[in-house]
């Protein structure tokens, strides 16, 4: 017998999780109302302008295409309407502190062919069987695990698919795994690196976390033709208004309020309540110790406990005067401390040693021309660093870092940033919380809720019928397609819970 529905079904943020749970429940003709205590849409993939220039605040790569076309299309639109894609060539370009270099090319020949050039012809051969094994782990993973909602322990009780994944390697760790298939040490970090996601060194992760080795390096790495990565929620806001959503934005929900049945619904910043038997919490669940939940869904298990964070980053951002020569959209600095800068952002919460720190530089102009004045430019630089979990005093910290990345970046090629820019954005850890983000970290848990997958916090507050929650705090994990499926699945939880 279906349940009384009293009111919409209200979704707590308007951000990539939020955003694609309205637009699948909206096409399955749910009453939904999205409430958003920003002014707009984005949550974590937000944009800023500052003297002309726009610089993207939240994430700089999007991989997976079909993972956000399929949300736009579970409302009957087309992705191409909204938010044209172009796949980058190179995905990536890999600078090593030997002086080599590595382009991540689209497919596999020309890829075969650059990994020929860089490391000889044996060397192309494993590759080519490596990024196969990528593939079969990658669908090993996907569909039974990470696509779908995970009910109890029993669920994840799949002999035949459990099986499969443990003689792929899954279960071993993540840098032997890769070691198995590739000699040479460039191969080999271009492979690993991906771990930092989950805040683990490479030795230590596990080698199911390669899936997000081949989004990047196999499966392409992709950007939206106008409004950078912010034109993805503008679009998704678009679809979902469409589809009929309400979209509220500047209502902070204050808490979400339960009776003897479950979910009532929420109560709003300016003390308007919505009534609602269904609530999806899209947002930081730091707010959990701030009285946002229900008293018996903060007691659940799996927030009994402060949870632990993944390594934050400190993000300086340029306006350029002038363009630069040849530069690839992404390009990853790998410097020459490589285990020890894992280990001192995720076990000894420092920043990373040495003066070549790994960097992540993002130059988006060929593809966004209008984040610039004519003839202008932006760029990105990200250091990953610890979080604010060890208490530390960051502001003579952040200046010697941002001196030190300066100082790296000339030494690269870059010029005198510090002097040769029109404007300057830095975020550091103190900078994130400020913006939100639990313990001043943008990339959420670490690995003792696993990063990827099922062992993250559930989506469903048992103890409170009606309490669903979605983004990257939750299932399947960090990463826009990883995002936007956690929307899905919540929404999959409200419709099955209507048609009981």
């Amino acid at each position: 017998m279906a349940l009384s529905v009293a009111g919409p079904t209200v979704v707590v943020g308007a951000g990539l999780a939020g955003l694609a749970c309205a637009i699948h429940l909206a096409a399955a003709g749910r009453e939904v109302l999205v409430v958003e205590a920003a002014d707009g849409p984005g949550g974590c993939c937000g944009s800023r302008e500052l003297g002309g220039y726009r610089f993207d605040t939240g994430p700089s790569v999007l991989t997976m295409p079909e993972v956000l076309r399929a949300t736009v299309g579970a409302a009957g639109e087309e992705l191409d309407d909204w938010l044209p894609l172009v796949r980058l060539d190179p995905a990536y370009r890999l600078r090593f502190h030997d002086g080599s270099r590595l382009d991540v090319l689209p497919d596999a020949a020309r890829m075969a062919a650059e990994v020929e050039r860089l490391a000889g012809a044996e060397e192309a051969a494993r590759y080519l069987h490596f990024r196969e094994h990528l593939a079969r782990m990658f669908a090993a993973e996907w569909r039974p695990f990470i696509a779908a909602n995970q009910g109890r322990l029993r669920d994840l009780a799949r002999p035949v698919a459990l099986a499969r994944l443990l003689a792929l390697g899954g279960f071993r760790r993540l840098e032997p795994l890769v070691a198995a298939h590739l000699r040479d040490w460039r191969l080999r970090r271009a492979h690993t690196f991906q771990s930092l996601y989950v805040g683990l060194p490479p030795r230590r992760a596990l080698g199911l976390y390669a899936v997000v080795a081949y989004m990047d390096t196999v499966a392409g790495v992709w950007f939206p033709r106008r409004g950078g990565m912010f034109g993805v929620p503008l679009a998704l806001a678009g679809v979902a208004s469409k589809a009929g959503a309400a979209l509220r934005y500047g209502s902070p929900v204050e808490r979400v309020e339960a009776d003897g049945d479950g979910v009532a619904g929420v109560l709003l910043g300016t003390g308007e309540r919505i009534r609602a038997r269904d609530v999806v919490v899209a947002c930081d669940p730091s707010s959990i110790g701030g009285g946002l939940l229900p008293p018996e869904a903060r007691r659940r298990r799996g927030w009994r406990r402060r949870p632990r964070y993944a390594p934050s980053c400190l993000l300086l951002q340029l306006g350029l005067p002038g363009r630069l020569e040849g530069q690839a959209h992404h390009t990853l600095h790998l410097g020459r401390s490589w285990e020890e800068s894992f280990e001192a952002i995720t076990r000894r919460g420092e920043p990373q040693p040495g003066p070549d720190p790994n960097l992540l530089v993002t130059y988006p102009i060929e593809h966004d021309p209008e984040a610039a004045p004519p003839g202008r430019a932006t760029l990105s630089v990200l250091e990953p660093t610890a979080n604010l979990d060890g208490g530390r005093q960051w502001g003579a910290r952040t200046a010697r870092l941002r001196e030190r990345m300066l100082a790296q970046l000339e030494a690269l090629g870059y010029g005198d940033l510090g002097h040769d820019r029109e404007v300057e954005l830095l975020v550091d850890p103190p900078g994130w919380a400020a913006m939100g983000h639990s313990a001043g970290t943008p990339f959420a848990l670490d690995h003792r809720f696993g990063q990827t997958g099922w062992l993250r916090p559930p989506n469903v507050a048992r103890s409170v019928p009606g309490l669903v929650f979605a983004g990257m705090h939750t299932v399947p994990g960090v990463g826009v397609p990883m995002v936007l499926v956690s929307g899905r699945l919540a929404a999959e939880r409200v419709l099955a819970r209507r048609a009981r």
